[in-house]
């Protein structure tokens, strides 16, 4: 038996590196083989023939195998982008008019007519209400009438004190009657003024009976319509409201107010993204005007206000708006298309392709969005190429592939970039 033993370990030594060899000698050693072949002469020879048979069935099968594995897979990649980036924050907010107008009779009377249409546009100046004008038109007629009066009793009051001065240097009369007589013709003249004031109140009443447009804008619904009666600073006719430019309200939380307090000062007008109703179609770019002079205590927040062109109308007033507001800026900010970001339950992670080809799977920290691109605030270095495409052809870190560079996309301007909330 152990003679047996050397000779298939002398016959095997030039193959145990082979792993289907290494296979067959130790079945023959444990006896799977050896059980059923007696190691007589004859019976060596047998078994060694089955061996090398054996053995040469394996390296065939193995050169195949390696002749037929496919190449490596093809993946786009892409460079970590340096870039100088502003973070924004995004705020909720509030469109309104830059003027609104709640429209009051000044006069009491009876509404004679409604001269518009619910809705509609109109010019500064337009008539839209019609008070009943005749109780009007008596009072300026009788107004006019005593200022007529008075103005004749100031005649007659002036001729009687001219005629006082002349008697009064002769010594025709007295002292006494002269000056009553000059006073008589002061008070005429200050009952001339009442008149006339008298006339122009009754005349200012009149113009009253005619509510016209006090700005240029969209009219709302008439609150008091034809036959009915409005109170003087009591009813309400209808409200008016400016179409062009509108405002954005919002309001932003103690730290964001005061972190882009640096990013907004200066003389250069700080243009703002705002997107309307929910609505990514309706994106908008206004310009920062106001900003409140203290914190509402109770919110703890700062009102901002922008200022946004509606030369068309389209934009409502009372419609929700989101506000992208620049908050902090980044110097050297880490950016890499957001198809190279994969996700694991709560963890992110890229994978990175090194010198040899060889993808390697690594965690990242995400910060913002930057249009198509993610700022990576952790994990990743400048010049780390990542894979933006083909990933699903990665089945396991380590994997060879042929990586294919192309640019990021879309093309990163000079200028720094504002980037939005973060995911």
């Amino acid at each position: 038996m152990p003679q047996e033993h050397a000779t298939l370990n002398a016959l095997a030594s030039p193959m145990v590196s082979h792993v289907c060899g290494r296979w067959i000698l130790e079945q023959v050693i444990m006896g799977s083989l050896f059980q059923r072949v007696r190691f007589t002469s004859s019976g060596t020879v047998i078994l060694f023939l089955l061996i090398t048979a054996l053995l040469t069935g394996c390296e065939a099968q193995s050169e195949e195998s390696v002749a037929s594995s496919p190449p490596p897979p093809e993946v786009d990649v892409a460079e970590v982008v340096v870039q100088r980036v502003v973070l924004s924050e995004a705020f909720t907010g509030r469109v309104e008019a830059a003027e609104t107008v709640e429209l009051r009779a000044r006069v009491s009377g009876y509404i004679q007519e409604v001269a518009f249409e619910e809705g509609e546009l109109v010019e500064q100046g337009a008539l839209l209400f019609l008070i009943d004008q005749r109780p009007y038109l008596a009072r300026v007629g009788a107004a006019q009438a005593d200022l007529a009066q008075a103005r004749s009793q100031l005649a007659q009051a002036g001729s009687e004190a001219e005629r006082a001065r002349v008697l009064v240097g002769r010594q025709a009369i007295s002292q006494e009657v002269h000056d009553q007589r000059q006073a008589a013709l002061n008070n005429n003249r200050a009952m001339v003024d009442a008149a006339q004031a008298a006339l122009e109140s009754a005349e200012l009443d009149l113009e009253y009976t005619r509510i016209t447009a006090p700005i240029s804008g969209r009219v709302g619904r008439a609150m008091v319509t034809r036959g009915n009666l409005a109170n003087a600073d009591q009813s309400l006719l209808t409200t008016l409201v400016s179409i062009d430019p509108v405002h954005v309200y919002f309001e932003a939380d103690e730290q964001a107010a005061f972190a882009s307090q640096t990013l907004l000062a200066g003389e250069a007008p700080n243009i703002l993204m705002i997107e309307l109703g929910g609505d990514s179609q309706r994106q908008y770019k206004g310009t920062l005007d106001f900003i409140d002079n203290r914190l509402n205590p109770n919110t703890g927040t700062l009102q901002f206000r922008a200022v946004l062109a509606n030369p068309d109308g389209h934009i409502r007033p009372g419609e929700f708006a989101r506000v992208e507001m620049p908050v902090a800026r980044l110097e050297q900010a880490l950016l890499v298309d957001r198809k190279a970001v994969l996700t694991n339950q709560d963890r992110r992670y890229v994978y990175v392709i090194d010198e040899n080809n060889l993808a390697e799977r690594r965690p990242v920290t995400t910060g913002r969005q930057v249009d198509e691109m993610t700022v990576i605030t952790e994990g990743l270095t400048a010049g780390d190429r990542v894979i933006v495409n083909g990933v699903q052809k990665v089945f396991m870190p380590g994997m060879e592939v042929s990586p294919q560079q192309v640019a990021n996309v879309p093309p990163i301007n000079a200028q720094p970039t504002i980037a939005a909330r973060e995911e």
